[in-house]
């Protein structure tokens, strides 16, 4: 992602927002700040469906894949390692101190 790009988009989205729905963002505080940006999306979807205002998603979807990063499954967690076997002498230690 260029820096360049996320402020485009933020601007373009905050211009339509403001003719649209007389909503006034800020930027710079859109392109810094992950958690505002996610707010103005769901804002710019929102008012979408509820006033039908369609050209408002190409910009919200814009801003989101340049800002908000993906939320990737985490790997899975691999089985515990099996016990040693009650002969086994590095059984003795486990859980114990030396």
């Amino acid at each position: 992602m260029s820096q360049n790009d996320a402020f485009a988009a933020a601007a373009h989205l905050h211009v339509l927002l403001r003719r649209k729905t007389g909503r006034v963002t800020d930027t710079e505080w859109m392109v810094s700040n992950v958690e505002y940006a996610q707010a103005v999306v769901s804002f710019a979807r929102e008012r979408a469906r509820e006033d039908g205002l369609d050209e408002l998603l190409p910009l919200a979807e814009r801003l989101e894949s340049l800002l908000i990063p993906v939320r990737r499954p985490s790997a899975p967690v691999s089985a515990p390692a099996p016990l040693a076997a009650p002969g086994d002498p590095s059984a003795r230690y486990v859980g114990r101190l030396r």
